[in-house]
């Protein structure tokens, strides 16, 4: 396992994490468990959660994804051996199910759902504490445009402050419950004025970014590497299979039974634009190269410089074990000029 530093929190962290979103919904209880030990005999010592947790989100099973990592971390007696990370969630439609629907990004609120997840991962710190997405209006979860201008959205005054946002986590990251803080769906402006608000009052910065890139949405590219790059904030990137589509499994129409899409069809972020073309294409790369699809979408990810973490996700123990057999694989020079060729045809036809 190869581990890259957060530099700005003084940890390493490994290459692939373990993402757990399908924890106690997709994934059974006894899976999840055998997930956490194989991750864990690998050398992976990232551990990514929600209190939202598992996806799809219902009331009948919120929490547990963090449940599932606490029995384990106490069962196993590792704590110390891992980082777990965890997020809070902000507002959001369909949501109410979640601390009586008390989901605005303020002192109180945030206070509580930290207590919920510290309960729930039976633990008395939190490594890495994130936000989960901005409570403002903004680009993330596949939407294109900036909705900020479009009048139908609430004003920005009906929001709470990310400067308010960010004095109750430095509290409770002065309280000792919280070890470092980062962000998760975040855009550029958002990152930078947290950088900025820190560096006025003097609080710990933001150590991470947690955003979605894949093959298929590379929009962190954009502008947020550039940031990641010099304010020495990585990238723990998440969705790096676009929910399997980068896997194979998929393509043709085919929906392979008990599959995630075959199970919750609302889940269409990549079925978008040229998504198909694209993919096909990659794959047709892979084949030529002697990899497969998946060997060459991970790959990619863990070649960028600003990534420190590529945050995989599987249903099963078995999928895990493909995905960690991907450490051994390095794209060559001329085959990451041709994987770029393919993306300069029809860019991120799924942001």
């Amino acid at each position: 396992m190869e581990y890259r530093s957060l530099p700005r929190a003084g940890l390493e962290v490994s290459v692939l994490g373990l993402g757990t979103m399908t924890f106690g919904e997709q994934t059974s209880p006894e899976d999840a468990l055998a997930q956490l030990d194989l991750a864990h005999e690998a050398g992976v010592n990232l551990i990514d959660t929600a209190e939202m947790y598992p996806v799809p989100p219902r009331e009948g099973t919120q929490g547990e994804s963090e449940r599932l990592i606490g029995h384990w971390l106490k069962d196993r007696r590792c704590r110390d051996d891992v980082i777990v990370a965890t997020k809070v969630t902000a507002p959001h439609r369909g949501l109410q199910h979640i601390r009586g629907g008390n989901l605005k990004l303020n002192s109180k609120n945030i206070a509580a759902a930290l207590e919920g997840s510290l309960k729930r991962l039976a633990t008395d710190r939190i490594d890495l504490y994130q936000i989960h997405w901005p409570e403002r209006a903004t680009t993330n979860f596949g939407r294109r445009d900036y909705p900020g201008l479009d009048q139908n959205d609430a004003p920005a005054d009906e929001s709470t402050s990310l400067e308010e946002t960010l004095a109750a986590l430095t509290d409770l990251q002065a309280a000792g419950k919280i070890r470092h803080l980062g962000l998760s769906n975040e855009t550029p402006w958002g990152l930078m004025s947290s950088l900025s608000l820190a560096e006025k009052f003097g609080w710990p910065p933001v150590v991470s970014l947690q955003n979605p890139y894949n093959l298929l949405n590379r929009i962190f590219e954009s502008g947020l590497a550039e940031i990641a790059h010099r304010e020495q904030i990585p990238l723990l990137a998440y969705s790096p299979l676009a929910f399997g589509k980068l896997t194979g499994k998929y393509m043709g129409s085919q929906l392979p039974a008990q599959s995630r899409l075959a199970r919750f069809p609302k889940f269409d972020r990549y079925n978008k634009g040229s998504a198909e073309q694209n993919i096909q294409a990659y794959a047709k790369l892979a084949r030529t190269t002697g990899l497969t699809l998946t060997e060459l979408s991970l790959a990619f990810l863990r070649q960028q410089s600003t990534v420190a973490s590529v945050l995989v996700g599987a249903s099963t123990a078995d999928q895990l074990r493909q995905n960690l057999a991907t450490l051994n694989v390095t794209l060559s020079a001329d085959t990451l000029t041709r994987l770029n060729k393919i993306h300069a045809r029809h860019p991120n036809p799924c942001p």
